[in-house]
């Protein structure tokens, strides 16, 4: 898919130099730059989740709910990284 963004011009060329120096085209390293960072934030959010998961606020007695909900956010970690 085409699309079209604004950046400084500055980063341009950094970019435009970056990706002649690595011998690829400035999409694939725009497309690799932005996965990098989906996946970075991707991380971000499920460390939230965990922490979510075992804090006090869900901690109790019914150790179930707990391991179902660590489960549940242990298979959404793994259909993520599979793609």
């Amino acid at each position: 898919m085409k699309t079209a963004i604004s950046l400084p011009d500055s980063i341009f060329l950094e970019a435009e130099e970056t990706a002649k120096n690595m011998g690829i085209s400035r999409s694939t390293l725009f497309l690799n730059a932005l996965t990098d960072y989906l996946k970075k934030h991707s991380r971000k959010n499920i460390t939230q989740k965990l922490n979510a998961i075992y804090s006090a606020e869900y901690y109790n007695e019914d150790f179930t709910a707990i391991s179902n909900a660590a489960n549940d956010s242990l298979k959404e970690v793994v259909r993520h990284e599979a793609r």
